[in-house]
């Protein structure tokens, strides 16, 4: 097989979901993980993508994650909602979370949704988009186990802990979306490294002696973007995703405990609720214009603002299709066969 096979993201799609719905997630939840898996590969986040599909099965069979998740309010406050997710997926928790505070910011005018022991939530942009494609301002974090160093430390101390904000624009356009990582680089792109066979950049990850690694099988952990500051968003994180709701993963961790697993919160914004919406959105379509006037450094085409290279990529691989490495094609291949599903005919 070629190093890269392209399949059409509806394909890619139902793969996915047939997949993750014959290892014993429930068909809701699996199209629900499907279709952010695929969301994140259309963008070309890869490391996001379908290549996590082998380690989701295994968090299920391991009792990481739950097929027989049951939702539970644990308070209601005002505009403030804590929902435990019983280890329910990621993207059900999240999905959750983004309507319970749309619903808070259509009465409240803003709405803050933590949702405590879920799992792993992928590309978190995702959530902040369907707020913004509502006319809201979006802000979405997610907080889980050590993976990270932390600045000056030896080891993994920290989570790589996403921060992802989603703007809506006038005339029902792309949203502005901020969707990063306080990581040097997500753990997926080392993944997603090791399934292409390449070597990373100096700067992604140290060895187990601490020392910086080009092998992404030698990763013993990630590095903090920005040195002290990616590890100071990170701390944060932790703070108003798992010791707000009750659910702290770092302290008990590093205590030779259990970690209390993926946390994640929402934050929906009406922008009504500050006077004039149609304003902000004006003034947004203002600064947008203003940011694309700006003139490009030698080497650069135009100035992009955050996530339009992913809306870009969207819609080359929507028309092209999604390319998809080798070494996952090869993983999800075998787990079709475990699984008794089909494989498309651009994977063969």
């Amino acid at each position: 097989m070629a190093d890269i096979a392209t399949i059409a993201a509806d394909e890619l799609r139902r793969y996915s979901a047939d997949l993750l719905d014959k290892a014993g997630f429930g068909e809701a939840e699996a199209r629900e993980m499907a279709d952010l898996l695929v969301w994140a590969n259309q963008r070309g986040v890869d490391s996001h993508g379908v290549l996590r599909i082998p380690r989701y099965v295994e968090m299920l069979e391991t009792g990481l994650v739950r097929a027989d998740f049951a939702f539970r309010d644990v308070s209601r406050t005002g505009a403030v909602c804590v929902l435990d997710a019983g280890k329910a997926p990621g993207a059900t928790a999240m999905n959750r979370a983004v309507g319970e505070a749309a619903t808070l910011a259509a009465r409240f005018g803003i709405g803050w949704c933590a949702v405590r022991d879920t799992s792993h939530a992928g590309a978190i942009g995702y959530f902040v988009q369907q707020l913004a494609e509502r006319g809201l301002v979006g802000l979405a974090m997610t907080a889980s186990k050590p993976l990270m160093s932390y600045f000056g430390a030896k080891g993994e101390a920290l989570s790589t802990n996403p921060l992802a904000i989603g703007v809506p624009v006038p005339d029902g356009g792309r949203p502005v979306i901020l969707d990063m990582s306080m990581a040097a680089v997500a753990l997926g792109k080392i993944m997603a490294a090791k399934d292409a066979g390449r070597p990373i950049p100096i700067g992604w990850g140290v060895d187990a002696q601490g020392a910086d690694t080009t092998d992404p099988h030698a990763v013993a952990a990630v590095l903090p973007m920005a040195g002290a500051k990616g590890s100071g968003l990170s701390l944060m994180i932790e703070i108003l995703c798992s010791l707000l709701p009750g659910n702290p993963s770092i302290a008990p961790a590093l205590a030779g405990g259990d970690p209390g697993g993926f946390n994640g919160m929402v934050l929906a914004i009406d922008p009504a609720a500050f006077g004039d919406r149609d304003g902000f959105l004006a003034q947004v379509g203002v600064l947008v214009d203003a940011i694309h006037r700006l003139e490009p450094v030698p080497g650069v085409s135009r100035v992009l603002l955050p996530g339009e290279r992913g809306h870009e990529t969207e819609e080359a691989r929507g028309a092209g299709g999604i390319p998809v490495a080798a070494g996952t094609v090869k993983r999800l291949g075998e787990l079709a066969a475990r699984l008794g599903v089909s494989v498309p005919a651009a994977f063969q």
